[in-house]
């Protein structure tokens, strides 16, 4: 039977309230945080084709995705180290009993790659030139970075290396996985470079990365273009996502979508405002972080409006 949108709906709810839940914990030292491990027995089916293991709201833990055709199998972004990525392996084979897998990652970050070390050989990892060499540059320095975090990190992080692509592309590709077509598109620099969003085609399932967020503002940075995020936005709109999986958090509508360009414009139009009163980048950038935030309290990530505000005055006449 097909899933319907309520039931997507409910699955959004589910995994809503546990993060509402986790944020009206005391704060401090009262909860110890949770370790980012990948839930088991937690797939739950969005469409024919698609299911998720949602992140719980768990620092360092993405939220993944596999794509059931008739012929192959693919999974995004298998998690932080071997022993995520044999949880995911495990969740795979209760809805796959295809023999042929496929892999990808939104981007290059270790929460999203290593997990790969787990994945058998014959297991195909298809990836961008862009990702590929965002993680060349940079993948070990993070992978250290990471593992410094705290003794389970350390662990899950130990011996990782993750893995060089066995197919890449430029900006976009088209994956058949037997009556099933993933469309593959890059769209940095948003969150990083090599950002790559994943289409279901008729399912209407898109797995955004980082690039698309719920109830929560997006991570943009230093190396964040706003023309690019923008343009993200477009090529989205354009192929009408009924539901949204971002990287983390909650799984949406396609309505998200207007609300994440919504305040993506504001931080653009307000940011120029004040390069053109004369104010510098820095104090623009608190400004627009203060304002915008103050509108949406309960929502993470609110230090990424300052990114998205110095890359908005970067580009800005």
């Amino acid at each position: 039977m097909r899933t319907t949108p309520s039931t997507v709906l409910c699955i959004a709810s589910v995994v809503l309230s546990v993060a509402v839940s986790a944020a009206g914990q005391p704060p401090a030292a009262a909860t110890a945080p949770q370790p980012p491990l990948i839930r088991e027995n937690a797939t739950v089916k969005l469409t024919d084709h698609v299911w998720a293991i949602p992140d719980f709201n768990v620092g360092l833990v993405p939220n993944v995705g596999i794509i059931v055709g008739s012929r192959a199998t693919l999974v995004i972004d298998p998690g932080l180290g071997r022993r995520n990525g044999e949880t995911v392996l495990r969740e795979v084979a209760k809805v796959s009993k295809n023999n042929e897998l496929f892999v990808a990652t939104t981007h290059s970050h270790a929460e999203h790659t290593t997990g790969i070390d787990a994945f058998p050989a014959a297991a195909k990892y298809v990836n961008s030139t862009v990702q590929e060499a965002d993680f060349a540059q940079g993948g070990t320095q993070q992978i250290q970075n990471f593992a410094g975090r705290s003794p389970t990190t350390a662990e899950l992080l130990k011996g990782a290396t993750g893995r060089k692509a066995d197919v890449t592309f430029d900006r976009d590709y088209l994956l058949d996985l037997g009556g099933v077509r993933v469309r593959f598109l890059v769209v940095g620099p948003t969150h990083t470079r090599g950002d790559t969003a994943f289409f279901v085609e008729g399912d209407g399932v898109l797995f955004a990365g980082d690039v698309v967020m719920n109830n929560s503002f997006v991570a943009a940075n230093q190396n964040s273009s706003m023309k690019a995020w923008l343009a993200a936005f477009d090529a989205f709109d354009a192929m009408k996502p009924r539901t949204i999986v971002p990287s983390h958090g909650p799984v949406g509508e396609g309505a998200i979508l207007a609300v994440n360009r919504g305040f993506m414009q504001e931080v653009q139009t307000r940011t120029r405002e004040l390069k053109a009163q004369g104010r510098t980048i820095d104090e623009t950038a608190t400004a627009v972080q203060a304002e915008i935030a103050a509108k949406h309290p309960e929502w993470g990530r609110a230090n990424g409006l300052a990114g998205a505000a110095r890359a908005a005055y970067a580009e800005a006449p």
